[in-house]
């Protein structure tokens, strides 16, 4: 698997990465964060490639929510993290959790920290998350779609 900042290039894979109900209630489809990274150059779409397939997708977010979750002005947010449904169960979103905290460290070298927050009700991507040295924090703060638990990889 490779991580790639998203770019035009990349529209097509984009156009045929299917999302399922279930995905939905937690999570977005790749158009809008990729629409607002257009204007945001604080936004970064990244797709999980494999096999020349969009597997996974998810945007890091330098500034425009991080102070929503943390104080730590070196942390980066992990959002709208999905797995094309084609692809789900076959572990790419493990492979790409591995992958983040180096992607993360080359790519954004300041940063200490990657934060995220995960529906409550989203049992399978909090385990998923804690299998990946995501640890909860002690906060809970009130998403759309209800609360959301705030979790936190510290970076080497």
């Amino acid at each position: 698997m490779l991580l790639q900042e998203y770019t035009n290039d990349f529209s097509q894979l984009i156009q045929q990465y299917q999302l399922n109900d279930e995905q939905l209630r937690f999570t977005g489809t790749p158009e809008m964060p990729i629409k607002i990274a257009l204007e945001n150059p604080f936004v970064h779409p990244i797709l999980g490639i494999t096999d020349n397939q969009l597997t996974n997708f998810f945007v890091l977010d330098e500034k425009k929510d991080v102070a929503l979750y943390t104080t730590n002005k070196h942390a980066i947010l992990l959002r709208t993290f999905s797995t094309d449904q084609r692809y789900q169960g076959q572990g790419y979103a493990k492979k790409a959790l591995q992958l983040l905290p180096d992607f993360t460290q080359v790519n954004f070298p300041t940063v200490n920290e990657i934060v995220l927050a995960v529906n409550k009700q989203n049992i399978a991507a909090q385990t998923l998350y804690e299998k990946n040295e995501f640890k909860r924090l002690d906060r809970i703060v009130e998403g759309e779609f209800g609360p959301l638990y705030i979790m936190s990889l510290r970076l080497n």
